[in-house]
């Protein structure tokens, strides 16, 4: 990402400091990094597709992130720390842009801070095979353009959520909105 780009960026995402203390039900914090660099002029988006067994949200596409830990900085720390724990991306790597608005993750009970990095990729990624199947990298342009709000059933519960389509991959629940609120955003540094 160059360095107009992140600067635009920075104006319409939230302070990581006033994003940590907006509320959200929940009965764990957990937070996520949403990593973002450019590649021939597009702006890309690290996903993870989630382990099968895990016993939240297996099987499921997020990005890197998880549960806040005792000794985390703060949430921005959390998020930098699962991601370099999840798919090895060394946090001297990423530059914190700003947040996204939090949200609920109702089905597993977790409040969600979402922070935005721009990231120099690694020539590879070293996943954590126990908690991700594999780092997915998606054009952000690409997902917008797939959008759709879809009545989805899982667990006997029916929903409406966003959705996001790359390939056979489908984007859903809390990423979905993560992704959303991203996009959303960058249409206002596009606009400007």
């Amino acid at each position: 990402m160059n360095p107009a780009q992140a600067a635009r960026l920075r104006e319409v995402l939230l302070d990581p400091l006033e994003a940590a203390r907006i509320e959200v039900a929940g009965v764990a914090t957990a937070a996520v990094l949403v990593p973002l660099y450019e590649r021939d002029g597009e702006l890309f988006a690290v996903f993870i597709r989630r382990g099968e067994d895990l016993p939240w949200h297996g099987g499921q596409i997020s990005f890197p992130g998880g549960r806040r830990d005792p000794g985390d900085a703060d949430l921005s720390d959390t998020a930098l720390r699962e991601a370099e724990e999840e798919i090895g991306l060394d946090r001297s790597a990423v530059s914190v842009l700003g947040a996204l608005r939090p949200t609920a993750v109702p089905a597993s009970g977790f409040a969600l801070y979402p922070f935005v990095g721009a990231i120099t990729v690694p020539p590879s990624w070293r996943i954590a095979e126990r908690e991700v199947q594999a780092v997915l990298e998606f054009s952000l342009a690409t997902l917008a353009r797939s959008y759709v709000k879809r009545t989805m059933t899982r667990a006997d519960h029916t929903f409406e959520t966003d959705t996001y389509t790359a390939g056979d991959v489908l984007i859903w629940g809390a990423t979905a909105r993560v992704l959303s609120d991203l996009l959303a955003r960058m249409s206002r540094v596009e606009e400007a």
